[in-house]
């Protein structure tokens, strides 16, 4: 049985037309020491008979500690990862600025072997970067998804003129 995930790519234009994207950076020890290749957008898991786009803004509320904003999302994709599971993936453009990061936690035994279990946050901060600096961020698995959206932005005639860089 496939796993299924369902996320949220918030994307703004800045100031001087650079396209930035929301993405979080991963909880729990293993990715603590790590920025390259350690953050995600906010997603997570959900049934089969969920919606889609309700289970990514409940994971981004869980994640991030506040609702995704109320604007219109739009379907980027699927997105099959390395272990299988399958990313379904909806964007929008918004100017999002929540005050604190709050994450729900999970439970870890850490250091292995040791018998201690701690709870760790899902991810233990969040940042606007722009899209080009989010392909050094983003696990590899995830950039398919940046590539969505860029393409996404390109075909939308309504859409005002931006750079990567």
């Amino acid at each position: 049985m496939t796993v299924r995930s369902a996320g949220l790519l918030l994307y703004r234009r800045t100031t001087d037309s650079l396209l930035e994207i929301w993405i979080a950076h991963m909880g729990g020890p293993f990715w603590a020491r790590k920025d390259e290749a350690a953050w995600s957008l906010p997603k997570g898991e959900y049934t089969g008979d969920e919606d889609p786009l309700a289970a990514a803004h409940r994971e981004f509320a869980e994640e991030i500690g506040t609702p995704a904003p109320a604007v219109d999302y739009f379907p980027l994709g699927s997105f099959r990862q390395a272990s299988g599971k399958v990313i379904t993936v909806f964007t929008a453009e918004a100017d999002f600025q929540p005050g604190q990061i709050v994450s729900n936690t999970f439970p870890l035994e850490w250091p292995r072997g040791s018998g201690v279990v701690r709870q760790y946050p899902e991810v233990d901060g969040a940042a606007w970067v722009r899209e080009t600096d989010a392909r050094t961020k983003l696990v590899r698995g995830q950039l398919p998804v940046l590539d969505a959206l860029v393409r996404h932005l390109s075909e939308d005639a309504g859409h005002r003129s931006w750079s990567r860089t």
